[in-house]
């Protein structure tokens, strides 16, 4: 028979009312990735602090591949119109819940009250932040209850007749849960999680992916680290943004704050390289971090 990953090993974050996203299985973490980029022999032969400087060079510079090297494997609980936006993501593996060869489950996701917003005016696939009034909210809240209700009786009904399961789901709402295993390995996640963690990603999806992060984070903290500070909440900027920024910055003053306190931010690598994003070449080199050959 078989192995299966035993419930001591499979880490879960239950979420929306429903729902639920388990770490089932990951190969690999941040030892791999440093592994990799140095194409080495085995670990040991590099301190930690020089192995979180690479992992963050790695990721300032968008060199992507040591990343793959990590391999996870999910188990996703949720509603089927958020599955439909998970399942745009493309460079990964999925296998879901088949309501062809399987009942479906009388299942479904039915919002808080605050979650039951207007349209936006500025977005037209964002929700408004303007208050909904009570009435309304029951409103909602009501005939989707009812829809369910209705829907799954005659689906039911339907079924107990012996009629086609993939035709009878027609039936179904896309709030109603469904389930699937997911594949990716650890760059295509991180890719994944800034889409779909950004403020103008639905709720919805954004709530399974900060889940998905505090189960990530702590299996790769440096990783999540650097994926954090350059990407997650890093900024890029366009040519014309630069000229303006190139108007009121005080160069002298910012060179300025490289030997200060406030400067311990940044490693001297990191600080060449932020002078030089301004046109600054600075006379810092980075001698605590090996660093690999662009390919």
């Amino acid at each position: 028979m078989l192995e299966q990953a035993s419930a001591e090993t499979i880490q879960e974050k239950q979420v929306l009312d429903k729902g639920f996203i388990r770490l089932v299985d990951m190969m690999g973490d941040d030892g791999s990735i440093v592994q990799a980029a140095r194409v080495s022999y085995g670990k040991g032969t590099k301190s930690v602090r020089e192995d979180r400087g690479l992992i963050r060079y790695l990721m300032r510079h968008r060199h992507t591949t040591p990343f793959e090297m990590v391999q996870t494997k999910w188990h996703v609980k949720c509603p089927m119109f958020v599955a439909r936006q998970w399942m745009r993501h493309r460079a990964c593996s999925y296998n879901e819940y088949s309501l062809r060869y399987s009942e479906a489950r009388d299942e479904f996701y039915f919002p808080e009250e605050t979650r039951i917003q207007f349209q936006s005016r500025g977005n037209r696939q964002g929700s408004s932040d303007e208050a909904v009034p009570k009435d309304f909210q029951a409103l909602f809240s009501g005939s989707l209850d009812e829809i369910c209700k209705v829907a799954y009786a005659c689906y039911a009904h339907l079924n107990d007749l012996g009629l086609a399961r993939e035709l009878i789901r027609v039936f179904l709402p896309v709030n109603l849960y469904t389930e699937f295993y997911w594949s990716i390995n650890l760059h295509n996640l991180l890719h994944f999680l800034h889409l779909r963690m950004d403020a103008h990603a639905q709720e919805e999806i954004r709530a399974y992916g900060f889940a998905i992060a505090d189960l990530l984070k702590e299996r790769v903290p440096a990783t999540w680290e650097a994926f954090e500070d350059y990407i997650l909440t890093g900024k890029n900027f366009s040519s014309q943004e630069w000229e303006l920024l190139d108007t009121v910055i005080d160069f002298e003053r910012l060179k300025g704050l490289m030997e200060s306190e406030k400067g311990n931010v940044l490693s001297k690598g990191e600080w060449r390289e932020f002078l030089e994003k301004f046109g600054e070449k600075s006379q810092a080199r980075d001698t605590s971090v090996s660093v690999p050959e662009s390919s």
